[in-house]
């Protein structure tokens, strides 16, 4: 008697909980799960997850789920209080990812530890607890810590159920079969026992069906081949027949290849790939249709997928380079048929790729660039397709990284600005598409940062001054969007902290308020939100900051007080959150030069030596990270000013010289030439700083603390008249 059909109590059987860098990984197991037919021998069966059902869906990925959502928060949170389990992807990625963090804490909160699940993909387990090795850490902080009575993270360590898909490690489908018998509450055994009794059953059938196929598949092929070079009578027989075969090849690489995968017959599917491989070197290019090729370069940029995904790159990249052989052919021959230029571009980007992931960046970056050539010429007569101009900007954006990694930061840039660009086209043409909006905003924010690290001042408040338009204009659409919210005050206040390296105290002062202002809000709101107590505490420092440059002594010790108090609890609950120790650090060196200018010496000497215990060993980890290279470089030469030891003194200002000039790139980050010119100044090196002086007076950098060292050291340094009227062109620009 058939079962009735499993009404789960729950709306989603699970949640998917990933960053965005691992979507292929969702994207699989998304399939995976919802395309799994439960052993019909264990459906109905009664265990503590409740009863067992047919099918495991519907499965929530928020990415997909929530493209259209504006209140991004209220959303997720109603989606994990509706999901039976949560299933997390575990990467260095989604270990640095907040997201994944605060859904993992949400799921907890909700009191269903017991059904989180973890798939690692990358990374390594607890690495976080080996030094050196921190950056490796696969599992988000949420997963490794208990929670206490209100929800707030504990040092309680816990070790969370996971799949392992690692290389060497399970298989895929192991993986699979291990979450899947987490989330029916059975044994793996049990669940392996029954999937390999029916794939038993089916195996003979499929093995079968495979040889016949190739069978019947290689003597179409003969038979095309033959009927090819026929009469021109037997012509339209001989492309029937060969249509036939193709079709075939087709099913052999699509539905048989799937198939023979979940039997774990990859002898098999390699057998059918070569013997696809081999049916299409055989067939000539001349005499047949355009079609007909555009399928064959389909069915190999299929075979290059699957070869891929077994980890076998250069066979992958032999079909890949076979598929461009016959795309440049139909590209060729129709510079204006836009869809056979998105396809030859599109093989020429997974070669790309396939180079990328062999680490060749000088063969990625010729196969980009080659990709980006064929779009190129097809934008004269596609110049409003929006498929093509999505293409283009992943392109790229792929090129932005081959040179980044590069270290050619420069022509990363003219890249990323591109994207830029075009992801504006696609903003224009669809305005209501908020991940549109929200990545557009990345991309001003990406190349402000940029612009920053070259010195280029105007730019970067530029381009912080646009994001922070579109991170207005979103929350405006929705005022109850608290993340929302949150990103906003983040850019508001990189956005003062920018204009105040400008000179423009007042105004980065008064950004920098309506920050703390907006974050105290959002406290007040959920103040178990450890993000927004934390960007709280962060620009609280940084307004303190100003405040005593500006002489508002009274008011930054108490914004100290405060950042200090919000980011100790922070550490106490998160200790292994290596950025989290130093915005502490920051704090107490702000806290220290506060102190230093009450007259306070010997305190502000303990307070910047505890901020140096942390970032030394940060630093040493590492070593190119700009933010704790300056937090450190700064705290040294603060320590430099208030110790009694002229030697030790010398010694720490050297340094700071000594690691400012060993960065491979960002040599014209204003902040690192400032920090140079107070260390060789107090060295009694003007001679060599004063080059360094004029580059960041050409840079329009006017920061307060440079200043007050440039006047006690009679250093003239005028208003550059030229810089403020650009910085007025742009900021004007900004508020049309």
């Amino acid at each position: 008697m058939a079962q009735n059909p499993v009404v789960s109590a729950f709306r989603y059987r699970a949640f998917i909980s990933y960053s965005h860098q691992d979507k292929t990984w969702a994207d699989w197991l998304h399939k995976a799960l919802e395309t799994y037919r439960v052993p019909s021998r264990l459906v109905g069966q009664q265990t503590a997850a409740g009863t067992i059902p047919r099918r495991l869906l519907p499965i929530f990925r928020d990415r997909d789920e929530l493209a259209s959502a504006t209140d991004l928060g209220r959303k997720v949170n109603e989606a994990l209080g509706q999901s039976e389990n949560l299933i997390v992807i575990c990467s260095p990625r989604s270990a640095a990812s907040r997201w994944v963090q605060e859904e993992v804490l949400a799921f907890k909160r909700l009191g269903r530890s017991e059904r989180i699940f973890c798939l690692i993909v990358d990374g390594e387990p607890n690495a976080s607890d080996w030094p050196g090795r921190e950056a490796e850490e696969c599992f988000a902080p949420a997963l490794r810590c208990q929670l206490d009575a209100d929800g707030q993270p504990t040092t309680a360590r816990t070790e969370p159920i996971a799949a392992d898909a690692r290389p060497g490690k399970d298989s895929r489908s192991t993986a699979k079969l291990k979450l899947i018998a987490g989330m029916l509450d059975i044994s793996f055994d049990s669940l392996r026992q029954r999937e390999l009794q029916r794939r038993h059953r089916r195996m003979t059938a499929i093995t079968a069906a495979a040889l016949v196929v190739m069978a019947v598949t290689t003597a179409l092929a003969i038979r095309a081949t033959i009927a090819q070079h026929a009469a021109d009578v037997a012509s339209q027989v001989a492309e029937r027949r060969q249509k036939q075969a193709e079709d075939l090849v087709d099913f052999m690489l699509g539905d048989l290849n799937d198939k023979l995968q979940e039997v774990k017959r990859l002898d098999i599917m390699e057998a059918v790939d070569n013997k696809a491989m081999a049916y299409f070197a055989s067939l000539p290019l001349t005499d047949v249709t355009g079609q007909a090729l555009a399928q064959r370069a389909k069915a190999l940029e299929k075979i290059g997928r699957i070869r891929e995904e077994l980890g076998h790159l250069p066979a992958a990249m032999a079909s890949y380079q076979a598929a461009a052989k016959l795309t440049s052919t139909l590209a060729t021959a129709a510079p204006t048929d836009t869809p056979r230029q998105l396809q030859h571009a599109r093989i020429l980007t997974f070669i790309g790729e396939n180079h990328w992931f062999q680490g060749q960046l000088d063969e990625a970056q010729a196969s980009f660039e080659s990709a980006q050539n064929v779009l190129q010429r097809a934008e004269s007569h596609a110049a409003n397709d929006l498929v093509l101009q999505f293409e283009l900007e992943m392109i790229d954006n792929n090129l932005g990284h081959v040179l980044e990694a590069r270290g050619r930061l420069d022509e990363a840039s003219v890249q990323y600005r591109r994207a830029l660009e075009l992801s504006r086209k696609l903003v224009a043409a669809n305005p209501n598409k908020t991940e549109w909006a929200v990545e557009l905003g990345g991309a001003h924010y990406n190349l402000g940062r940029l612009a920053l690290l070259h010195g280029n001042l105007v730019t970067a408040i530029a381009e912080y001054g646009n994001d922070d338009a579109i991170e207005s204009a979103l929350a405006a659409r929705d005022p109850k969007d608290n993340s929302q919210s949150d990103e906003v005050l983040m850019v508001r206040a990189t956005l003062g902290c920018t204009l105040a390296l400008a000179g423009e105290d007042d105004t980065g002062v008064q950004h920098l308020q309506q920050a703390v202002q907006m974050a105290t809000t959002l406290v007040k709101l959920d103040s178990h939100n450890s993000d927004f107590q934390r960007d709280l505490a962060h620009y609280a420092q940084q307004l303190a900051r100003l405040k005593r440059l500006n002489g508002d002594l009274a008011s930054a010790q108490a914004l100290t007080a405060q950042s200090l108090s919000i980011f100790s609890a922070l550490v106490r609950d998160s200790s292994a959150d290596a950025s989290l120790q130093r915005e502490l650090a920051e704090a107490q060196t702000e806290q220290a030069a506060e102190s230093l200018a009450a007259g306070q010496v010997d305190a502000a000497r303990a307070q910047v030596q505890a901020a140096l215990h942390t970032l030394v060993p940060l630093l040493d980890r590492q070593p190119h990270d700009r933010s704790t290279l300056l937090a450190t470089m700064t705290a040294q030469l603060l320590l430099a000013n208030v110790s009694t030891d002229a030697a030790a003194s010398a010694q720490l200002r050297s340094a700071v010289v000594t690691a400012a000039q060993a960065q491979r790139s960002g040599q014209g980050d204003p902040r690192l030439l400032a920090l140079q010119v107070e260390a060789m100044l107090a060295l009694g090196s003007k001679a060599d700083a004063q080059p360094l002086i004029g580059q960041l007076w050409n840079s329009g950098y006017r920061d307060a603390a440079l200043l007050a060292i440039l006047h006690r050291e009679h250093i003239a340094y005028p208003v550059n008249t030229a810089f403020q009227k650009q910085l007025l062109a742009a900021t004007s620009r900004d508020e049309r």
